[in-house]
């Protein structure tokens, strides 16, 4: 048995994002916000997801500058941090989901342990990338630090996926983030996840090494 298919990674890169763009209604967007969104919809495989993301006022230029300056990045979920492309990066990037001491503190307060994470965070917070993209408990926790007073990060890519407070706390990012003094990047509605938002973050990385499309 043998299948007509394109084989070249290069050849069906270029032609992923031509169809992208042909498909995609990225009027009004900066260059790097049309690299994000195209990021977005080539990850999930749907040009109307486009619609649904949102940028604070200064969302991209502060990710630039920071992961430019080897920020920490800081992911909710395993699958995020492994979906960031690792040639990319300055350092590891952080996940605090498998620690050995978060058991005890989700136990503790009998929460999630997406939420318990949450509690290792503050040391690396201020001008760190947030990438949520899992855990819609992780991001509400977040919200709640901010407000308590927390460092601030110099991005919070928030896309949780999932049909119980997905949806809200990603409403409820892009309607604080002023607010709150942080800048954000979401993908309003159910739809999300790890692939998404690691997907964002690496747009931003690709744009500071020259990789546009």
């Amino acid at each position: 048995m043998t299948f007509d298919y394109e084989t070249s990674p290069q050849q069906i890169e270029q032609e992923s994002f031509r169809q992208i763009r042909a498909l995609t209604d990225l009027n009004g967007l900066t260059p790097a916000q049309a690299q994000v969104v195209m990021r977005i919809v080539h990850s999930i495989g749907m040009p109307e997801v486009a619609s649904q993301v949102r940028f604070s006022a200064k969302a991209c230029e502060r990710g630039l500058e920071a992961l430019s300056e080897c920020c920490p990045i800081l992911c909710d979920a395993e699958m995020v941090k492994q979906g960031l492309t690792k040639r990319m990066l300055a350092s590891e990037p952080f996940c605090f989901l498998n620690d050995p001491r978060v058991p005890a503190l989700a136990a503790q307060k009998q929460e999630t342990r997406s939420m318990a994470a949450l509690k290792l965070w503050p040391p690396l917070l201020e001008n760190s990338v947030v990438i949520i993209g899992n855990a819609p408990t992780a991001l509400f926790r977040l919200l709640e630090m901010l407000e308590s007073g927390s460092p601030r990060p110099a991005l919070i890519i928030g896309m949780p996926v999932g049909f119980v407070g997905a949806a809200e706390s990603k409403q409820a990012l892009w309607d604080l983030h002023y607010s709150l003094g942080v800048e954000c990047i979401t993908l309003l509605g159910r739809q999300g996840g790890s692939a998404v938002s690691s997907a964002t973050c690496n747009a931003l990385l690709r744009c500071l090494k020259g990789e546009w499309y």
